[in-house]
């Protein structure tokens, strides 16, 4: 039930958490537990980053009543995000690549059950989330566009480019221009794209938003990188809800800059990250509010 006292987008984030925990799939098959194991990662929590910034920028450019006619295709646009962002962390966590035994608090797919089951878990999500967006009953040039900028910065010209660059260079320092590659495509792209999806699925046609969206995206998932690294080695497990202290080998930006550099650096980004919240203009104050609400807590570094 909505709360009157809270924002309207506030409310359309739970009510999205809602409609992600009802949203059951149904498979006909005698596969003992791959149903089960299909939506497992999805449901074992998480801060539903991405989807969140798509519908901060939704909210804030559609008429509520508007809206509210097309919540349920909207919703199908915000989980197939994160359907697509949770396969990436399933295939990120097997051995092959982090080898992590936690994730959300949870046992990761492939200790829980075995490699071979999260791996096609991992594949089942990505095709998923491509499922969902397509089912939309959106404008159809709209859903096209949406398709093309979730798998063009989801996979190899975004998040899976950069993944391959992370694994390869294991064990070769990069310098700092080469990190800063690296993690906007494995990280920053996908946090990019939601922004723009948001953009997208309103119908509207705003250049000029467009190019601030993205640019904005990438600053936040780049610092987004920075804590995250930082966090793999400030805290345990019990802290994180995953495996931490995976990144001694890896190129991080605590292993290039150390810890405090790394810290300020972060901190030089949440600068950056507020001054172009305060940069946007007098029209588009509505999602000014929505993107401090969901990003105000973690820009004061208490998440």
């Amino acid at each position: 039930m909505n709360n009157p006292k809270l924002s309207f987008y506030h409310n359309e984030c739970e009510n999205f958490e809602s409609f992600l925990n009802n949203h059951n799939l149904k498979l006909k098959s005698f596969h003992p537990y791959l149903e089960k194991a299909f939506f497992e990662m999805v449901l074992n929590g998480g801060k539903r980053f991405r989807p969140k910034l798509f519908l901060a920028v939704l909210c804030a450019l559609v008429d509520k009543k508007h809206y509210l006619t097309k919540q349920t295709e909207y919703f199908k646009i915000a989980l197939s995000i994160e359907c697509l962002h949770t396969y990436s962390l399933v295939h990120d966590d097997l051995p092959c690549m982090d080898n992590a035994s936690l994730r959300r608090n949870h046992p990761t797919l492939h200790t829980k059950y075995d490699e071979t089951t999260a791996v096609l878990i991992g594949d089942a999500l990505n095709t998923y989330a491509f499922e969902l967006l397509s089912s939309s009953l959106l404008e159809s040039p709209i859903i096209v566009e949406l398709v093309q900028i979730l798998s063009t910065n989801g996979g190899i010209k975004g998040m899976v480019l950069g993944q391959a660059l992370d694994c390869y260079f294991e064990n070769t320092p990069l310098n700092l221009e080469q990190l800063i590659f690296l993690h906007e495509h494995k990280t920053a792209k996908l946090i990019s794209a939601s922004l723009i999806m948001g953009l997208v699925a309103s119908g509207i046609k705003d250049t000029e938003l467009l190019k601030w969206l993205g640019a904005f995206g990438l600053k936040v998932g780049l610092c987004f990188q920075v804590l995250d690294d930082i966090i793999d080695v400030t805290q345990n497990e019990e802290e994180s809800g995953k495996t931490t202290h995976l990144d001694s080998t890896k190129n991080s930006f605590v292993n290039l800059l150390g810890l405090d550099k790394a810290k300020n650096y972060a901190k030089t980004l949440k600068t950056e990250i507020l001054n172009d919240l305060n940069s946007l203009e007098f029209s588009h104050t509505l999602l000014k509010e929505n993107l401090q609400e969901l990003l105000n807590a973690w820009l004061k570094g208490e998440k």
